[in-house]
């Protein structure tokens, strides 16, 4: 996905992807190098500021187009993609840092100049030594600043000068004496750096900004930094999917080695990772503070400093000729690798995000006002009764407080609102939007245990699409109560993933089915009531087409459990013998040849719970070592910050998909991708764990608990398909790279 989610938004990146073709395209780009390095702009920077590309954010009153700055990091984002030099980005960063100041005659004459098209530059005041001395004119300012992206061709310059122990915001106009800029030889060749020196300049009162605050002009340059980031990368996952796909050795396309499918696999995830960060990050700048420093510095962490990295695993793809000058990529490599330098040391940041996340969290929800008010009136009175109520029954499955059973469990569970999408009666067929609303009601009573289905939440829908209105009574409203358990009862010893291959055999008898077969790694099996089972019905029928769906009646004749204890000790999956175990007609869900079908609907369920999990807090450990008093508590906030930047992406990966939803959209590849990041998330995190708290795994016992949940790690890792065989269904079945 692109960072643009509305249909308007995808039509200005495009514009800016067709202004860049008809301008700038990437054989003319080489050939301006030497210009662009001396600080000249290019030769459409008139056409492209007529377009209004530069200040779609800007209000119409400075002669902007009233944008949000999310559009404006479409056009960011689009420009990245398309390698479009010049000096885009830092011009937009300056006009929406100058934003932030008070309404003043100096804001105003800012805004029109960039609004006009004044190129400009920002200098944030960790990159300067600059010394501000007030005078009866203003400021007079001397110091140096680091290399500087755009200072060669700014003819404005806004810049954090240091005055007794704060600073000042100056605007600095490049044609006036006391101010030099000296180019340097830069690693992004498509835009001029420069160190600037300042020798008594003279700024007047007038070209001070009042009301910026630091961290926030901060964040809008990580912001910002982050869509031009997210749109290198994404050049990567379209290029090498193209070479994979065309390019031939052994005689075959090597986009059929599974080696390089899931490297691009992971490519396209690390992909839309950093553009849900990004525009996550662009997105809080209007919100209050803590937020926008948790999503800029995930920005920075998800998006900017991973981007070189990135582009060198897409360069091994393309192999020696990625490696040439002649090649484009080597662009996207420098362009990826300057905008990582330009916002310093990664470390800080993750240190910073640690630090705000020990006590606060990502608000990552859609704001939604008073939107289907009636609809939420009706679900937050329920709720409101269900807080009067208690449970009293341990789950079928587990003693855990999601699966409880009594009062408040049942009386969500007949509103309708433990599957709310559901149709009536067993849900609300609650629309996406009112989907968010339940969401936000619950987040609102953090008191109030949201109740679980378990493993019958990836069951149930089969059983609303394909069973008769009877076993719809029979079984769903007591499985919403919880008072029936479930397993599923898919894999096989010889057929674990690859559910085409099964050999359990269904044999139609007098008024049913008889199965015989041997099921494994069946999850729950020794509480449940009823399993999900999968059964060849045709074996002379192509492997897809010749399986059934069957629910089966655990307590039947012939069927044996065999536990399976875990490296934990203990013994939540099973083995499952059927000998001659009858199943009636009436349980076989659809024909006798409809299960493959059924099947892939259950395991997408199965993949979108587990990618849910990422809202329980996997570092709840790390962040309570970050409480303690330690010699490496900035470790420890650094992992902190890197495991939640990593949660917090896929999080709103997931609301991005939701918008798109709601928009009337068809639905995107998001469970298959963020099943892979949790798996990636669920390992960095344990990882870190680890190390940080040893030598706490020598004993279980520990405080807190240390290997109890890392040897409960394979079970989230593997459930739902293992992290390759997700790789193969999105180079596959999403970049399109061939099969064979």
């Amino acid at each position: 996905m692109t960072i643009g989610l509305m249909p308007e938004q995808l039509q200005l990146a495009d514009a800016v992807a067709q202004f860049a073709a008809r301008h700038a395209p990437i054989d003319k780009t080489r050939q301006s190098f030497d210009a662009a390095a001396a600080g000249e702009l290019p030769h459409w920077w008139d056409d492209f500021v007529a377009n209004g590309f530069h200040a779609v954010h800007l209000d119409e009153e400075f002669g902007g187009q009233g944008g949000t700055l999310v559009d404006t990091a479409c056009v960011l984002e689009a420009a990245a993609l398309a390698m479009l030099p010049g000096p885009v980005l830092q011009s937009v960063t300056a006009s929406a840092i100058a934003g932030l100041a008070d309404d003043t005659p100096a804001r105003g004459r800012l805004l029109r100049r960039l609004a006009e098209g004044a190129p400009a530059a920002v200098i944030l005041p960790e990159h300067n030594d600059f010394r501000a001395t007030p005078t009866a004119q203003g400021w007079s300012v001397t110091g140096t600043c680091g290399p500087t992206l755009a200072a060669c061709s700014a003819q404005l310059i806004l810049a954090a000068a240091h005055t007794d122990g704060q600073t000042v915001w100056l605007v600095l106009d490049t044609t006036q004496n006391g101010l030099g800029v000296e180019a340097g030889n830069g690693t992004d060749k498509t835009v001029d750096i420069g160190v600037v020196r300042l020798d008594g300049y003279t700024c007047p009162n007038d070209a001070a900004l009042q009301g910026i605050d630091d961290d926030h002009a901060r964040s809008v340059t990580l912001a910002l930094t982050a869509t031009a980031a997210a749109g290198t990368v994404r050049w990567c996952v379209q290029a090498v999917t193209e070479h994979l796909r065309t390019r031939e050795q052994f005689g075959k396309p090597i986009g059929t080695f599974q080696a390089l499918q899931h490297q691009a696999a992971m490519l396209l995830v690390s992909s839309e990772l950093a553009v849900s960060a990004a525009w996550d990050a662009v997105r809080s700048l209007s919100e209050d503070p803590a937020q926008y420093l948790i999503a800029t510095s995930g920005a920075a962490l998800m998006a900017i400093t991973p981007a070189p990295d990135l582009v060198l695993d897409t360069l091994t793809m393309f192999g020696a000729i990625g490696y040439t000058w002649e090649h484009d990529l080597h662009l996207y490599w420098r362009k990826a690798t300057s905008l990582a330098a330009s916002i310093g040391p990664a470390g800080r940041f993750a240190e910073q995000l640690g630090d705000l996340t020990r006590t606060r969290s990502r608000d990552v929800s859609v704001k939604l006002g008073d939107v289907d008010a009636d609809f939420r009136r009706d679900v937050a009175a329920v709720l409101d009764e269900a807080l009067t109520l208690r449970n009293d029954q341990p789950g079928r499955q587990g003693d855990y407080p999601n699966l409880a059973t009594g009062p408040q469990r049942t009386l969500i569970a007949d509103a309708g609102l433990i599957a709310p999408h559901w149709p009536r009666p067993w849900g609300v067929a609650a629309t996406q939007l009112q989907q968010l609303i339940i969401d936000e009601e619950f987040a609102k009573r953090p008191e109030l245990v949201r109740p679980s289905l378990g493993i019958s939440e990836w069951i149930l829908p089969s059983l609303i699409s394909s069973a008769p209105e009877h076993l719809q009574e029979r079984f769903i409203p007591a499985t919403q109560r919880g008072e029936l358990g479930w397993c599923q009862l898919f894999s096989e010893p010889g057929a674990g993933s690859d559910l085409a291959s099964l050999a359990t055999r269904a044999t139609k008898v007098d008024g049913g089915w008889r199965i015989n077969g041997h099921k494994i790694w069946t999850s729950s099996a020794h509480t449940a009531d009823y399993g999900a089972l999968l059964a060849r019905t045709d074996p002379d029928a192509a492997k897809h087409r010749g399986i059934g769906y069957f629910i089966v009646d655990m307590r039947s004749k012939g069927i044996e459990l065999q536990p399976i204890r875990q490296a934990t000790g203990e013994a939540h999956f099973n083995e499952v013998f059927l000998s001659d175990v009858f199943v009636p007609d009436e349980l076989l869900l659809g024909g006798p040849t409809d299960g493959w079908n059924l099947a892939i609907a259950t395991m997408a369920q199965e993949r979108v719970a587990i990618s849910g999990y990422v809202n329980f807090d996997r570092a709840s450990i790390l962040r309570r070592l970050a409480e303690e008093d330690r010699p490496d508590r900035a470790m420890v906030l650094a992992a902190l910050g890197e495991a939640d930047a990593y949660a917090n992406a896929i999080k709103v990966l997931a609301v991005r998909e939701v918008m798109r939803l709601l928009d009337g959209q068809a639905a995107g590849p998001a469970s298959s991708i963020a099943k892979v990041a949790m798996n990636v998330m669920l390992r960095r995190t344990f990882k870190a764990t680890l190390e940080l708290t040893a030598p706490s795994a020598l004993v279980e016992d520990s405080d807190p608990p240390i290997v109890e949940p890392y040897f409960h790690l394979p079970a989230e890792l593997i459930g739902g398909g293992t992290k390759e065989i997700q790789l193969n269904i999105i180079a596959q079945m999403i970049l399109g790279l061939p099969r064979k």
